[in-house]
Formats: structure tokens, C-alpha cells, sequence
């Protein structure tokens, strides 16, 4: 297995992951949790695997300086679109994560990533790096793929054969990350680096909604709900990603 990178799915992710009411939950969970957390000031923000720019450009938009670190090309060039239409200004490098620490010299005030553990082949190889572009009194944002909604998710639907043989992974054109992660197995591994601070859960009942209902709802108060049940003690474990803020040690 190898890390998997988006250059012949761009356009296709772009429109599954925020083209609905899904990528809107996920943006309004991320930036309530980062505007509670973040001080005032100006920061150096540092997005690895940042994708097409969304939580780059909202931060850039707040007055931070921001880079987006990302391997794949037509991600990019989506960013750097999206940064040219809306006025803003960053620093845009194509590379994968393994050669961040030999391109960037400083530590940064907040390192994003969002979304890409799951799709590495060795995740837990990147914490280090992470916690080594993060300066001592910074914050990591950490959003990650939760295995365990996945379960729960595939006992909804009744995929025993499925859970018994542990086959989580999606097909080789599928959205469905190929190793999503365990939330304990992760904690633990973080244990090392980082202390978290806060946890959130993303999308912690949209996606088990009945689609008739989705359809029916309206997204101001599914933003709502979500937003208020993101920390609930019963709710926050079953969001289809998880949201940590952490703090180096």
C-alpha cells in the first residue's frame, strides 16, 4: 500500500465532498472549533494535504498567513484558483508530507491536516513530522476518518460478511479512504507528541439520517443541530471524522 493522492480525482472530490450539505457540516465544525480555539492575532498557518484551499482561504480571510502543502497538482491549481478569485495571498507548495521538514524552515503557529491520515499507507509515520512543523506553543488540527462510524455505519445497513472480514477499504476509484483510523489506536500514538485539547465530531447524525429525511431538511438547521451535538459525550464518537485540537508536548 502507498499513500494515495488526488490528481485524477479532483474535480470528482470536489463535488462529492463539498459540493452538498456533507462538506458544509464539515467546514462549519472545523472553523466553530478553530474560532473558539485560535487567539486574535495573525498567525503562520501551515495546511498539509490542504486539497482544493477551503479551510486555507476561511483562515487567510481571518488575516493569517497562510501555505498550502499539497502533492497533488490539479488540487493545487484548484486552490490557487480559489485564493485568485477571492483576493487572497499564500504560499502554494507541491510536495507530499515526507518532504515538508527539508522545504520549510520555521515551525508554524497552526498546522492543519485535514482528512489525510487515512489515506497514508504508514499514518502513524507522520506524527512526528507534524509535531516538528508545529511550534512549541502552537496547535495541530487534526481531522481524521472514524473507524468506528464506519462500523457502526455497516451494522446500520445489516454488512455483517463485511465487518467479519475487516474489508473497510473502498474500491480503487472510491471516496472511501483505504485505512480509516481508530480513534484509540490514535490517541495512544499521539500520546508521545501532543496533548488534546479539544474533540469534536463531524457529522455525528447527518449521515445516519434516513435520506428522505436529509432531503427534507434544511441546511441552516442541520448546521445547527450538528454544531450543538458536535461535543455531546454520547454523540461526538459516532462523527463520520473526528476533529482534535492538540497541543505539542
Amino acid at each position: 500500500m502507498s499513500d494515495r493522492h488526488f490528481d485524477e480525482l479532483a474535480t470528482r472530490f470536489a463535488e462529492k465532498i463539498y459540493g452538498g450539505a456533507k462538506g458544509a457540516i464539515r467546514l462549519a465544525v472545523l472553523q466553530a472549533d478553530l474560532a473558539e480555539t485560535l487567539p486574535e492575532r495573525p498567525l503562520r498557518v501551515l495546511d498539509v494535504g490542504a486539497g482544493l484551499g477551503h479551510m486555507s482561504l476561511w483562515l487567510a480571510q481571518r488575516g493569517h498567513q497562510v501555505t498550502l502543502a499539497e502533492p497533488a497538482e490539479p488540487m493545487l491549481e484548484g486552490a490557487r484558483q480559489r485564493f485568485a478569485e477571492a483576493g487572497q495571498h499564500a504560499t502554494f507548495i507541491q510536495a507530499p508530507w515526507q518532504e515538508l521538514l527539508g522545504q520549510l524552515q520555521e515551525p508554524f503557529d497552526l498546522v492543519l491536516c485535514h482528512a489525510v491520515l487515512e489515506w497514508l499507507a504508514e499514518p502513524a509515520a507522520i506524527l512526528p513530522v507534524l509535531h516538528q512543523l508545529t511550534s512549541k506553543d502552537g496547535w495541530l488540527s487534526l481531522a481524521f476518518y472514524n473507524k468506528d462510524a464506519l462500523i457502526y455505519r455497516n451494522l446500520l445497513k445489516g454488512h455483517f460478511r463485511k465487518l467479519r472480514k475487516e474489508r473497510f477499504a473502498g474500491e480503487k476509484q472510491s471516496l472511501t479512504p483505504q485505512q480509516p483510523v481508530d480513534p484509540r489506536q490514535l490517541a495512544t500514538q499521539l500520546g508521545a507528541y501532543w496533548q488534546v485539547e479539544s474533540r469534536s465530531g463531524v457529522r455525528v447524525f447527518h449521515d445516519y439520517m434516513p435520506q428522505e429525511f436529509q432531503a427534507r431538511a434544511e441546511l441552516i438547521d442541520l448546521l445547527e443541530m450538528e454544531l450543538a451535538h458536535r461535543r455531546h459525550p454520547s454523540f461526538t464518537g459516532l462523527g463520520r471524522y473526528l476533529h482534535w485540537i492538540c497541543r505539542p508536548i
